[in-house]
């Protein structure tokens, strides 16, 4: 017994160090995480030094590590969102895995497969690997961008449709029995699977967890979230659709929840973990031996399926309007094959519909298809994303996809702590920023905001600004500042603009383009100076906070009776009007001040 535990014990110590090991160095390395996994499970696996011989197990146990990613990804969508995305799922998704199994089959009647042969592997090969490509797109923070809510909606049509292709190869069976599931029968399972799911979310989650709230203990509302996910993905799994469906569904009738961020925060850790376990286990099922045998007709099958699915990936994008990068980007993350090809597969053989031969020469080249996409997705950042972005220009803007009262331009130094005391009070602003970089940052730190430059009229549209009720501009840029001001005014005559000013002029211009409040960026911060100045000559506090607050209110009535009278077609201070408003500003503020310290003395 002892014996036996210190195996397991051993085996667990492998995975983790193997992690450990593999991953620091492949991203030191600029090759990523996932591409550090797959070498790992590579060399500890059957093909390896064989510490692991049945990665099949591994890879089963790990697949819920991708049903956790699909629960907080779900999380994060609303149903009105998901039902604005009901086009992409069923048209575009459609549209793409239609006319990618068309071509793939044609390739694998090309060498010489039956049609039927053909069909099987191309329907496989086509369901994307929903964790390489959702891993992919977390790690540029681009879930929530609209390119990749498009191929979160095409990988969920691929979820759905899964149970089809199951059916279909029932039917193409040649010993299929009289006692065989009808299609109908198998469609109505799944249906009624789903509708059980969601009828449990929209009554029963919600009234749980405000019950294992009050018992305020931590270990039993992980445990509930761990069974929402689990339970969910089993339910699916027994209603023939996959796990990963149940779970993105649970995610979305929680997203809603007032324990949206405690559940994410629950399920988070043991994403990661089984995530990279997965990876493990896919690197581990490369099998070298299939490989060697049949090595001609692997590598020119992998390398022709992937290319033949990017190019129809490619092609439809372009046909939906995406430009060339876009398009060109889709089709590089989702070019591989996915781990639903391995229960096609499996299911194929089984009913005699494809040879054992052929299901390990189609699962090698799906395994290696997966290993070479984080390589591929690597080239095409370093040399070819570069290439695009000169030839192109300026980047696309993104397409704002939510519209809310409050909107803020900028999200610098500045803008960053104005959003993030709005976000603290419950408010959830629409952001933008030109600075594609930053905005890339800001997503993956969870910050909602969207690329584009707010001087267009026609972004501003997009973000609502003829319905909203507060508009910021936080830009640094005192033209462009003056000049969002400007438009925003012109397009809603009754909205209340707070503007960033770089210097006293520059209050002078936002006044007169129309903005209701002028906040100068150094302004507050040197008051503050100045008081700590004060305390530091021996001033008490009191004193210090009455003469601070009393040149604060002074200096602002001043700006404002001076953003009056300017003429900005004048030089600095040279007009008599505005000399003598400063002066006389200056002597009130002056005796004002004398006069509270005349006082406390």
């Amino acid at each position: 017994m002892a014996a036996e535990g210190a195996n397991y014990l051993v085996s667990v110590v492998t995975l983790l160090g193997a992690a450990v090991i593999a991953v620091p160095l492949f991203k030191r390395l600029g090759l990523g995480s996932i591409l550090g996994y797959l070498a790992a499970g590579l060399v500890i696996g059957p093909f390896g030094f064989g510490i692991f011989t049945n990665p099949d197990s591994i890879i089963h146990i790990a697949e819920l590590g991708v049903v956790m990613f699909l629960f907080i990804i779900g999380l994060e969508m609303k149903p009105s969102h998901i039902w604005g995305l009901r086009n992409h799922i069923f048209c575009l998704g459609a549209f793409q895995i239609f006319t990618c199994i068309a071509a793939l089959t044609a390739v694998a009647v090309a060498y010489g497969f039956d049609w039927k042969v053909a069909f099987v592997s191309a329907a496989g090969f086509v369901l994307t690997s929903t964790a390489i490509v959702m891993q992919e797109l977390s790690d540029r923070g681009d879930i929530t961008s609209p390119r990749g809510q498009q191929i979160v909606s095409i990988l969920l049509f691929e979820d759905l449709l899964i149970v089809p292709l199951l059916a279909l190869v029932t039917f193409l069976s040649p010993n299929t029995v009289a006692s065989s599931q009808p299609v109908w029968q198998t469609i109505g399972i799944a249906g009624i699977s789903l509708a059980l799911l969601v009828a449990a979310g929209l009554w029963l989650l919600n009234p749980l967890f405000k019950i294992l709230a009050k018992t305020k203990t931590r270990e039993v509302m992980t445990a509930a979230a761990l069974l929402v996910v689990l339970g969910s993905a089993l339910l699916m799994e027994m209603g023939g659709l996959s796990m990963a469906m149940g779970a993105f569904v649970a995610g979305v009738l929680l997203s809603e929840s007032s324990f949206r961020h405690q559940l994410e925060a629950d399920v988070e850790p043991f994403r990661g973990l089984l995530l990279g376990l997965f990876f493990l286990g896919v690197g581990m099922s490369l099998n070298l031996s299939v490989v060697i045998a049949n090595w001609g007709l692997i590598i020119s099958g992998v390398l022709a399926f992937m290319f033949v699915k990017g190019l129809g990936i490619y092609c439809v994008a372009r046909i939906m309007g995406k430009n060339n990068a876009n398009a060109l980007d889709r089709a590089i993350i989702m070019a591989q094959g996915g781990e639903f090809a391995f229960v096609l597969f499996a299911a194929a053989a089984s009913q005699n519909v494809i040879s054992a031969e052929v299901q390990a020469n189609m699962t090698a080249i799906v395994v290696l298809s997966m290993v070479l996409t984080p390589l591929f997705v690597i080239v095409h950042k370093k040399y070819i994303v570069p290439r695009l972005s000169k030839q192109q220009g300026e980047l696309e803007a993104d397409h704002i996809d939510a519209q809310h009262p409050t909107i803020i331009i900028g999200l610098g130094r500045y803008g960053q702590i104005v959003n993030h005391l709005l976000m603290m009070t419950g408010c959830h602003p629409t952001v933008i920023d030109k600075d594609a970089t930053l905005i890339k940052g800001m997503k993956k730190r969870g910050i909602k905001s969207y690329y584009g430059d707010a001087s267009r009229p026609e972004l501003l549209h997009a973000a609502g600004i003829e319905n909203a009720e507060l508009l910021i501009v936080a830009v640094d840029d005192k033209a462009q500042a003056t000049h969002i001001v400007e438009l925003a005014r012109k397009m809603n005559p009754h909205l209340k603009i707070i503007a960033r000013a770089y210097d006293r002029l520059h209050v002078f211009d936002l006044f007169r383009a129309g903005a209701d409040i002028q906040v100068r960026e150094t302004f507050d911060s040197a008051l503050r100076t100045g008081k700590k100045a004060l305390r530091a000559m021996g001033l008490d506090q009191a004193l210090v906070e009455e003469i601070g607050e009393a040149y604060f209110y002074r200096d602002r009535h001043s700006v404002k009776v001076m953003a009056e009278a300017y003429d900005a077609e004048s030089k600095k201070f040279r007009t008599e009007e505005f000399l003598k408003i400063a002066l006389e500003n200056d002597q009130e503020t002056m005796l004002e001040i004398q006069q509270i310290m005349q006082k406390e003395r």
